[in-house]
Protein backbone atom coordinates (compact mmCIF):
# COMPACT_ATOMS: atom_id res chain seq x y z
CA UNK A 1 0.00 0.00 0.00
CA UNK A 2 1.32 3.43 -0.99
CA UNK A 3 1.04 6.10 1.66
CA UNK A 4 0.20 9.52 0.12
CA UNK A 5 2.76 12.27 0.47
CA UNK A 6 2.02 14.99 2.97
CA UNK A 7 2.30 17.69 0.30
CA UNK A 8 0.31 19.89 -0.27
CA UNK A 9 -0.43 19.43 3.46
CA UNK A 10 -3.94 20.91 3.44
CA UNK A 11 -6.56 19.94 0.87
CA UNK A 12 -9.82 21.87 0.77
CA UNK A 13 -12.96 20.58 -0.93
CA UNK A 14 -15.58 23.24 -1.58
CA UNK A 15 -19.08 21.97 -0.75
CA UNK A 16 -21.91 24.10 -2.18
CA UNK A 17 -24.31 25.51 0.42
CA UNK A 18 -27.74 23.86 0.86
CA UNK A 19 -30.52 25.23 -1.36
CA UNK A 20 -32.44 28.17 0.14
CA UNK A 21 -35.64 27.42 2.01
CA UNK A 22 -38.80 27.81 -0.08
CA UNK A 23 -40.70 31.02 0.63
CA UNK A 24 -44.42 31.67 0.26
CA UNK A 25 -45.93 35.12 0.37
CA UNK A 26 -49.34 35.02 2.10
CA UNK A 27 -50.60 37.90 -0.03
CA UNK A 28 -50.90 36.32 -3.49
CA UNK A 29 -54.39 36.52 -5.00
CA UNK A 30 -56.11 35.33 -8.16
CA UNK A 31 -59.16 36.91 -9.79
CA UNK A 32 -61.13 34.74 -12.19
CA UNK A 33 -63.61 36.52 -14.43
CA UNK A 34 -65.38 37.11 -17.68
CA UNK A 35 -64.20 39.10 -20.69
CA UNK A 36 -65.74 39.39 -24.17
CA UNK A 37 -64.54 36.86 -26.71
CA UNK A 38 -61.96 37.82 -29.30
CA UNK A 39 -59.72 40.87 -29.23
CA UNK A 40 -62.17 42.79 -27.03
CA UNK A 41 -61.27 40.45 -24.18
CA UNK A 42 -57.51 40.99 -24.32
CA UNK A 43 -54.60 38.84 -25.37
CA UNK A 44 -54.58 36.29 -22.54
CA UNK A 45 -55.72 32.76 -23.28
CA UNK A 46 -58.74 31.40 -21.42
CA UNK A 47 -58.15 29.24 -18.31
CA UNK A 48 -54.54 30.46 -18.11
CA UNK A 49 -53.25 32.36 -15.04
CA UNK A 50 -51.44 35.56 -15.99
CA UNK A 51 -49.50 37.54 -13.38
CA UNK A 52 -50.21 41.25 -13.74
CA UNK A 53 -47.79 43.70 -12.16
CA UNK A 54 -49.37 46.86 -13.58
CA UNK A 55 -52.75 48.03 -14.83
CA UNK A 56 -51.22 48.36 -18.29
CA UNK A 57 -50.63 44.61 -18.27
CA UNK A 58 -54.21 44.08 -17.12
CA UNK A 59 -55.46 46.11 -20.07
CA UNK A 60 -53.30 44.17 -22.52
CA UNK A 61 -54.38 40.77 -21.24
CA UNK A 62 -58.01 41.30 -20.21
CA UNK A 63 -59.30 44.41 -22.00
CA UNK A 64 -58.20 46.73 -24.82
CA UNK A 65 -57.73 50.37 -25.73
CA UNK A 66 -60.44 51.72 -28.03
CA UNK A 67 -60.45 55.31 -29.28
CA UNK A 68 -57.93 56.20 -26.60
CA UNK A 69 -60.04 54.81 -23.77
CA UNK A 70 -60.06 51.50 -21.92
CA UNK A 71 -62.84 49.21 -23.13
CA UNK A 72 -63.55 47.78 -19.71
CA UNK A 73 -64.41 44.18 -18.88
CA UNK A 74 -65.63 42.59 -15.65
CA UNK A 75 -62.24 41.00 -15.04
CA UNK A 76 -60.31 44.21 -15.71
CA UNK A 77 -62.54 46.22 -13.36
CA UNK A 78 -61.95 43.72 -10.55
CA UNK A 79 -58.20 43.72 -11.11
CA UNK A 80 -58.22 47.51 -10.98
CA UNK A 81 -59.90 47.35 -7.57
CA UNK A 82 -57.24 44.95 -6.37
CA UNK A 83 -54.52 47.44 -7.38
CA UNK A 84 -56.29 50.25 -5.49
CA UNK A 85 -55.91 48.62 -2.07
CA UNK A 86 -53.20 50.01 0.20
CA UNK A 87 -51.21 48.02 1.10
CA UNK A 88 -51.96 45.93 -1.95
CA UNK A 89 -51.37 42.21 -2.53
CA UNK A 90 -47.83 41.03 -3.13
CA UNK A 91 -48.84 39.40 -6.43
CA UNK A 92 -52.01 39.39 -8.53
CA UNK A 93 -53.10 36.80 -11.08
CA UNK A 94 -55.89 37.21 -13.59
CA UNK A 95 -57.64 34.24 -15.20
CA UNK A 96 -60.03 34.61 -18.12
CA UNK A 97 -63.16 32.44 -18.13
CA UNK A 98 -64.36 30.75 -21.30
CA UNK A 99 -68.09 31.46 -21.25
CA UNK A 100 -69.44 30.54 -17.81
CA UNK A 101 -67.12 27.60 -17.18
CA UNK A 102 -65.60 28.75 -13.88
CA UNK A 103 -64.61 25.20 -12.98
CA UNK A 104 -62.25 24.99 -15.97
CA UNK A 105 -60.76 28.44 -15.29
CA UNK A 106 -60.20 27.58 -11.62
CA UNK A 107 -58.64 24.30 -12.75
CA UNK A 108 -56.02 26.36 -14.55
CA UNK A 109 -54.99 27.76 -11.16
CA UNK A 110 -54.24 24.39 -9.60
CA UNK A 111 -50.54 24.48 -10.44
CA UNK A 112 -50.10 28.11 -9.32
CA UNK A 113 -48.83 27.01 -5.92
CA UNK A 114 -48.24 30.52 -4.58
CA UNK A 115 -51.90 31.57 -4.66
CA UNK A 116 -53.49 32.00 -1.22
CA UNK A 117 -56.82 33.68 -2.04
CA UNK A 118 -59.24 33.52 -4.97
CA UNK A 119 -62.33 35.44 -6.09
CA UNK A 120 -64.71 35.45 -9.06
CA UNK A 121 -64.90 38.90 -10.67
CA UNK A 122 -68.18 40.60 -9.75
CA UNK A 123 -69.98 37.24 -9.59
CA UNK A 124 -73.03 36.85 -7.34
CA UNK A 125 -74.65 33.75 -8.86
CA UNK A 126 -74.58 31.04 -6.19
CA UNK A 127 -74.78 28.27 -8.78
CA UNK A 128 -74.87 24.58 -7.92
CA UNK A 129 -72.49 22.00 -6.51
CA UNK A 130 -71.06 19.30 -8.77
CA UNK A 131 -73.45 16.46 -9.46
CA UNK A 132 -74.62 14.06 -12.13
CA UNK A 133 -71.30 14.29 -13.91
CA UNK A 134 -71.59 18.07 -14.19
CA UNK A 135 -68.96 20.44 -12.72
CA UNK A 136 -69.91 23.01 -10.08
CA UNK A 137 -71.18 26.34 -11.33
CA UNK A 138 -71.12 29.94 -10.10
CA UNK A 139 -69.76 30.54 -6.63
CA UNK A 140 -70.03 26.82 -5.88
CA UNK A 141 -67.13 26.35 -8.30
CA UNK A 142 -65.08 28.74 -6.15
CA UNK A 143 -65.99 26.87 -2.97
CA UNK A 144 -65.14 23.50 -4.51
CA UNK A 145 -61.80 24.85 -5.74
CA UNK A 146 -60.54 26.34 -2.48
CA UNK A 147 -61.70 23.35 -0.44
CA UNK A 148 -60.15 20.75 -2.74
CA UNK A 149 -56.88 22.67 -3.13
CA UNK A 150 -56.64 23.20 0.63
CA UNK A 151 -57.22 19.51 1.26
CA UNK A 152 -54.39 18.77 -1.17
CA UNK A 153 -52.00 20.97 0.82
CA UNK A 154 -52.25 24.26 -1.09
CA UNK A 155 -54.24 26.28 1.43
CA UNK A 156 -56.55 28.89 -0.10
CA UNK A 157 -59.47 31.09 0.96
CA UNK A 158 -62.26 32.04 -1.45
CA UNK A 159 -63.88 35.48 -1.27
CA UNK A 160 -67.48 35.89 -2.44
CA UNK A 161 -70.24 38.44 -1.95
CA UNK A 162 -73.97 38.48 -1.49
CA UNK A 163 -75.83 40.24 -4.28
CA UNK A 164 -75.38 43.98 -3.61
CA UNK A 165 -78.58 44.63 -5.59
CA UNK A 166 -80.72 42.83 -2.99
CA UNK A 167 -83.27 45.40 -1.86
CA UNK A 168 -83.43 46.77 1.67
CA UNK A 169 -86.24 45.15 3.62
CA UNK A 170 -87.29 44.10 7.10
CA UNK A 171 -86.12 40.55 6.30
CA UNK A 172 -82.88 41.51 4.51
CA UNK A 173 -80.53 39.61 6.83
CA UNK A 174 -82.61 36.44 6.69
CA UNK A 175 -83.02 36.70 2.92
CA UNK A 176 -79.35 37.16 2.00
CA UNK A 177 -78.00 34.62 4.47
CA UNK A 178 -80.49 32.01 3.26
CA UNK A 179 -79.54 32.71 -0.36
CA UNK A 180 -75.84 31.97 0.22
CA UNK A 181 -76.09 29.40 3.03
CA UNK A 182 -75.03 26.51 0.76
CA UNK A 183 -71.66 28.23 0.28
CA UNK A 184 -70.66 27.81 3.92
CA UNK A 185 -67.42 25.88 4.17
CA UNK A 186 -67.02 23.19 6.81
CA UNK A 187 -63.23 23.66 6.56
CA UNK A 188 -63.26 27.48 6.93
CA UNK A 189 -62.23 28.15 3.34
CA UNK A 190 -64.81 30.81 2.36
CA UNK A 191 -65.34 34.45 3.28
CA UNK A 192 -68.69 36.09 2.44
CA UNK A 193 -68.89 39.87 2.02
CA UNK A 194 -72.07 41.96 2.25
CA UNK A 195 -72.24 45.52 0.89
CA UNK A 196 -75.75 46.57 -0.07
CA UNK A 197 -75.83 48.90 -3.05
CA UNK A 198 -72.06 48.78 -3.46
CA UNK A 199 -70.46 49.92 -6.68
CA UNK A 200 -67.82 47.51 -7.94
CA UNK A 201 -66.65 44.04 -7.04
CA UNK A 202 -66.53 44.28 -3.26
CA UNK A 203 -65.47 40.62 -2.90
CA UNK A 204 -62.26 41.20 -4.85
CA UNK A 205 -61.64 44.53 -3.11
CA UNK A 206 -62.03 42.81 0.26
CA UNK A 207 -59.74 39.95 -0.76
CA UNK A 208 -57.03 42.35 -1.94
CA UNK A 209 -57.33 44.42 1.24
CA UNK A 210 -56.88 41.30 3.38
CA UNK A 211 -53.96 40.11 1.25
CA UNK A 212 -52.08 43.31 1.99
CA UNK A 213 -52.20 42.68 5.76
CA UNK A 214 -49.74 40.54 7.74
CA UNK A 215 -51.35 37.14 8.37
CA UNK A 216 -51.79 37.66 12.12
CA UNK A 217 -53.49 41.05 11.80
CA UNK A 218 -57.23 41.08 12.43
CA UNK A 219 -59.25 42.45 9.53
CA UNK A 220 -61.84 44.09 11.81
CA UNK A 221 -62.26 47.78 10.90
CA UNK A 222 -59.56 47.60 8.22
CA UNK A 223 -60.24 49.84 5.22
CA UNK A 224 -61.45 48.97 1.71
CA UNK A 225 -60.72 51.32 -1.17
CA UNK A 226 -62.32 51.85 -4.54
CA UNK A 227 -65.91 50.91 -3.65
CA UNK A 228 -68.78 53.00 -2.31
CA UNK A 229 -72.19 52.45 -0.73
CA UNK A 230 -75.06 54.97 -0.81
CA UNK A 231 -75.81 56.24 2.69
CA UNK A 232 -79.46 55.25 2.45
CA UNK A 233 -78.49 51.63 1.73
CA UNK A 234 -75.81 51.23 4.39
CA UNK A 235 -76.49 48.80 7.20
CA UNK A 236 -78.30 49.58 10.43
CA UNK A 237 -76.84 48.43 13.78
CA UNK A 238 -79.28 45.52 13.87
CA UNK A 239 -78.33 44.42 10.38
CA UNK A 240 -74.61 44.65 11.19
CA UNK A 241 -75.09 42.38 14.20
CA UNK A 242 -77.35 39.99 12.31
CA UNK A 243 -75.01 39.58 9.36
CA UNK A 244 -71.96 39.22 11.57
CA UNK A 245 -73.60 36.58 13.74
CA UNK A 246 -74.41 34.69 10.52
CA UNK A 247 -70.66 34.83 9.66
CA UNK A 248 -71.23 37.28 6.80
CA UNK A 249 -68.85 40.27 6.79
CA UNK A 250 -70.77 43.56 6.49
CA UNK A 251 -68.97 46.52 4.98
CA UNK A 252 -69.69 49.68 6.97
CA UNK A 253 -68.82 53.35 7.29
CA UNK A 254 -68.24 53.61 11.06
CA UNK A 255 -69.41 56.84 12.72
CA UNK A 256 -66.46 56.70 15.14
CA UNK A 257 -63.87 56.84 12.33
CA UNK A 258 -63.46 60.31 10.89
CA UNK A 259 -64.17 60.90 7.23
CA UNK A 260 -66.11 58.79 4.78
CA UNK A 261 -64.56 55.36 4.28
CA UNK A 262 -65.64 51.74 4.18
CA UNK A 263 -64.36 49.11 6.60
CA UNK A 264 -64.85 45.47 7.60
CA UNK A 265 -67.38 45.28 10.43
CA UNK A 266 -66.14 41.85 11.56
CA UNK A 267 -63.42 39.33 10.79
CA UNK A 268 -65.18 36.00 10.40
CA UNK A 269 -65.06 33.29 7.78
CA UNK A 270 -68.23 31.83 6.29
CA UNK A 271 -67.89 28.51 8.09
CA UNK A 272 -69.61 25.89 10.19
CA UNK A 273 -66.42 25.31 12.22
CA UNK A 274 -66.51 27.64 15.22
CA UNK A 275 -62.93 26.69 16.18
CA UNK A 276 -61.60 28.19 12.91
CA UNK A 277 -63.86 31.21 12.73
CA UNK A 278 -61.58 34.17 12.07
CA UNK A 279 -59.67 35.10 8.93
CA UNK A 280 -56.43 35.99 10.73
CA UNK A 281 -56.33 32.70 12.64
CA UNK A 282 -56.69 30.58 9.50
CA UNK A 283 -54.18 32.69 7.55
CA UNK A 284 -51.66 32.38 10.38
CA UNK A 285 -52.07 28.61 10.62
CA UNK A 286 -51.75 28.29 6.84
CA UNK A 287 -48.50 30.26 6.86
CA UNK A 288 -47.02 28.31 9.78
CA UNK A 289 -47.92 25.04 8.09
CA UNK A 290 -46.12 26.09 4.92
CA UNK A 291 -43.07 27.29 6.85
CA UNK A 292 -42.82 23.96 8.67
CA UNK A 293 -43.14 21.93 5.49
CA UNK A 294 -40.64 24.07 3.60
CA UNK A 295 -38.20 24.19 6.50
CA UNK A 296 -38.28 20.46 7.28
CA UNK A 297 -38.23 19.04 3.75
CA UNK A 298 -34.41 19.10 3.78
CA UNK A 299 -34.34 16.49 6.56
CA UNK A 300 -36.28 13.95 4.51
CA UNK A 301 -33.81 11.29 3.41
CA UNK A 302 -31.00 12.75 5.52
CA UNK A 303 -32.19 13.10 9.12
CA UNK A 304 -31.68 9.87 11.08
CA UNK A 305 -33.80 8.33 13.79
CA UNK A 306 -31.10 8.64 16.40
CA UNK A 307 -30.65 10.97 19.34
CA UNK A 308 -28.44 13.40 17.33
CA UNK A 309 -30.74 13.18 14.30
CA UNK A 310 -33.91 13.89 16.26
CA UNK A 311 -32.18 16.68 18.17
CA UNK A 312 -31.34 18.25 14.83
CA UNK A 313 -35.02 18.00 13.90
CA UNK A 314 -36.06 19.84 17.05
CA UNK A 315 -33.45 22.54 16.48
CA UNK A 316 -34.75 23.01 12.95
CA UNK A 317 -38.32 23.49 14.22
CA UNK A 318 -37.09 25.98 16.80
CA UNK A 319 -35.41 27.89 13.98
CA UNK A 320 -38.73 28.12 12.13
CA UNK A 321 -41.03 29.02 15.02
CA UNK A 322 -38.60 31.11 17.05
CA UNK A 323 -38.70 34.10 14.66
CA UNK A 324 -42.52 33.99 14.67
CA UNK A 325 -42.44 34.19 18.45
CA UNK A 326 -40.05 37.15 18.34
CA UNK A 327 -42.20 38.90 15.73
CA UNK A 328 -45.26 38.36 17.99
CA UNK A 329 -47.08 36.38 15.32
CA UNK A 330 -47.56 33.68 17.98
CA UNK A 331 -47.43 34.01 21.75
CA UNK A 332 -45.73 30.70 22.58
CA UNK A 333 -44.98 27.28 21.13
CA UNK A 334 -43.96 23.80 22.25
CA UNK A 335 -42.27 21.03 20.25
CA UNK A 336 -42.76 17.40 21.25
CA UNK A 337 -40.98 14.50 19.51
CA UNK A 338 -41.94 11.32 21.41
CA UNK A 339 -39.17 9.20 19.90
CA UNK A 340 -36.56 11.79 20.92
CA UNK A 341 -37.78 11.68 24.53
CA UNK A 342 -37.23 7.92 24.48
CA UNK A 343 -33.82 8.12 22.79
CA UNK A 344 -32.67 10.50 25.50
CA UNK A 345 -33.33 7.75 28.05
CA UNK A 346 -30.52 5.18 28.57
CA UNK A 347 -31.41 1.98 26.75
CA UNK A 348 -31.30 -0.07 29.94
CA UNK A 349 -33.94 2.19 31.49
CA UNK A 350 -36.43 1.99 28.61
CA UNK A 351 -39.66 0.09 28.94
CA UNK A 352 -40.93 -2.47 26.45
CA UNK A 353 -43.33 0.16 25.14
CA UNK A 354 -40.47 2.61 24.62
CA UNK A 355 -38.48 0.03 22.66
CA UNK A 356 -41.52 -0.81 20.57
CA UNK A 357 -42.03 2.87 19.66
CA UNK A 358 -38.39 3.25 18.58
CA UNK A 359 -38.45 -0.02 16.62
CA UNK A 360 -41.66 0.95 14.82
CA UNK A 361 -40.30 4.40 13.96
CA UNK A 362 -37.17 2.90 12.47
CA UNK A 363 -39.01 0.15 10.59
CA UNK A 364 -41.57 2.53 9.05
CA UNK A 365 -39.11 5.45 8.87
CA UNK A 366 -41.85 7.65 10.27
CA UNK A 367 -41.45 10.16 13.09
CA UNK A 368 -44.28 11.90 14.96
CA UNK A 369 -43.72 15.61 15.57
CA UNK A 370 -46.25 17.52 17.66
CA UNK A 371 -46.13 21.31 17.53
CA UNK A 372 -48.38 23.28 19.87
CA UNK A 373 -48.68 27.03 19.34
CA UNK A 374 -50.40 29.67 21.44
CA UNK A 375 -52.04 32.35 19.33
CA UNK A 376 -52.89 35.71 20.90
CA UNK A 377 -55.65 37.23 18.76
CA UNK A 378 -56.36 40.94 18.50
CA UNK A 379 -59.22 42.50 20.45
CA UNK A 380 -62.46 42.62 18.46
CA UNK A 381 -64.74 43.89 21.23
CA UNK A 382 -64.25 45.96 24.37
CA UNK A 383 -66.74 45.87 27.25
CA UNK A 384 -66.48 49.20 29.05
CA UNK A 385 -68.22 49.91 32.34
CA UNK A 386 -68.70 53.64 32.79
CA UNK A 387 -69.44 54.48 36.41
CA UNK A 388 -70.52 58.00 37.34
CA UNK A 389 -69.88 59.19 40.92
CA UNK A 390 -71.18 62.33 42.56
Amino acid sequence: MTIPAAFPYVEVTIVPPPPPRAQRSPGVIAVVGRTPSGVAGGEAAANTPVAVDTLEQAVTNFARIQNGNIARTALYDSLELAFLQDPRPSKIYGVKVSGDDYAAALGGLEAADDVTMVSLANEVTVGAAAGGGNPPTGLHALKAHVESMSAAGQRRIGFAMVDPATAKSATYVTDVTAAVDSLKSSTSRMAMIAARGATGDVATAAMAAVAGLPVHHSIVLKKLRGVSMPVQLQYSPGEIRGLSEADVLPIIDPALITGESLHFADGRLFTTDASLLHVDLVRTLDQIEFNLRAGLIGLIGDGRITKPGMTQLKVRVDGILGPLLRQQVIDAYQVDIPVLDILRTPEAARSATDNAIVTTARETRTVDLIVTITYGPAVSRLLVSLVAKF
